[in-house]
């Protein structure tokens, strides 16, 4: 029997205690930016040079291995403050250079531990940073994974950037399809994270025409906060559940960055770029809680202590493997995220 943290309906709902009960599982999908989780070894035709012994940033195999030790340590407490010993069902991640990373990084002893695997495509992206899926077995099974790619177009992009990966299978029982984004950076202009945005939806809207019951999840770094074009226009994903129309998302990162409450520290200012979001049918608007198939339950910015600095000029901001050219043994210039789903054991 799948391992889960057993919720009553009482505690979701706050009945009466005499109330008839229902126990509910809990599973978490989270996101994570893993800043630069490059091996050591150059990869032909990729610009990773700055990732090598000699490069600038001097990364020995001392250093990846601290690298790896940190980011498994992060991944396997991603959800654990609500589902203690088990973490998160599935974790998207970006900034991966390759297949090797992942295999490194999963046999690590506390992904090893549970099990966790991972889906990956190498991609176009120059620097040769990939998206991925994390996964613990005991809950989610793929079935089908593709990297579909972010397409040229007159201008808005001049040669090709990273894609999206996709991967389809069942969670708790439900078909679910789960789009891990690394958009472009700011430094190319709104327009490459627009145009990124209106693919992401139509292949969204693609998956749902051709099975409308598929939940489907987007996540990743979007470089973009939740009201900015690409993702509030171009992908249609809403701040109000109940303002949430049949062909858009919803995204409960966006209450959170107007809580205060950020995944990285820009001139002094969170933003929130890392998100979680979701088509109209994970979520429960009409307030039903009938939860008989994945229903969407709440969203966290995953703010570990280690995680950001305890002190300094950039003290309370994460903490980084790097910051002016000095090493720091650290994590991310991101803080992970999580939304938490239930559903009817």
């Amino acid at each position: 029997m799948r391992k889960t943290i057993l919720l009553t309906i009482l505690t979701l709902m706050g009945m009466a205690a005499n109330a008839q009960e229902r126990q509910l599982g809990l599973f978490g999908i989270g996101f994570y930016n893993l800043e630069n989780l490059f091996d050591t070894e150059h990869d032909e035709g990729k610009n990773d040079y700055e990732y090598l012994p000699d490069g600038a940033n001097h990364w020995t195999q001392m250093k990846y291995e601290h690298k790896l030790k940190n980011m498994s340590t992060a991944l396997a407490d991603m959800g654990t403050e609500r589902l203690k010993g088990i973490g998160c069902a599935v974790i998207g991640v970006s900034e991966v250079e390759n297949a090797h990373c992942l295999t490194d990084l999963c046999n690590q002893e506390p992904l090893k531990a549970r099990g966790y695997q991972f889906v990956h495509i190498e991609g176009p992206d120059n620097r040769g940073v990939d998206c991925a899926l994390l996964y613990n077995p005991r809950f989610f099974k793929p079935a089908k994974v593709w990297l579909q790619p972010y397409e040229m177009k007159a201008g808005v992009n001049d040669r090709p950037t990273r894609g999206f990966l996709t991967a389809q299978g069942v969670l708790a029982g439900d078909s679910v399809t789960f789009i891990v984004c690394h958009w472009p950076s700011r430094g190319g202009g709104p327009a490459l994270r627009i145009w990124g945005g209106e693919q992401v939806r139509a292949e969204k809207d693609s998956i749902l025409a051709a099975n409308p019951n598929m939940k489907i999840l987007v996540m990743g770094d979007m470089n973009d906060d939740p009201f900015d074009p690409s993702m509030a226009t171009a992908l249609g994903a809403r701040r109000k559940m109940q303002d949430v129309k049949p062909n858009q998302m919803f995204n409960p990162f966006w209450q959170i960055l107007l809580d205060g409450r950020g995944t990285l520290v820009y001139q002094g200012g969170w933003n929130l770029f890392d998100q979680i979001v979701m088509t109209p049918n994970c979520i429960d608007v009409a307030g039903k809680k009938e939860y008989n198939t994945l229903t969407f339950y709440k969203a966290e910015v995953q703010r570990f202590p280690y995680l950001v600095q305890d002190e300094g000029k950039f003290k309370a901001a994460p903490k980084r493997t790097h910051a002016s050219g000095v090493w720091l043994d650290g994590y991310s210039d991101h803080l992970p995220v999580v939304a938490y789903f239930v559903r009817e054991l």
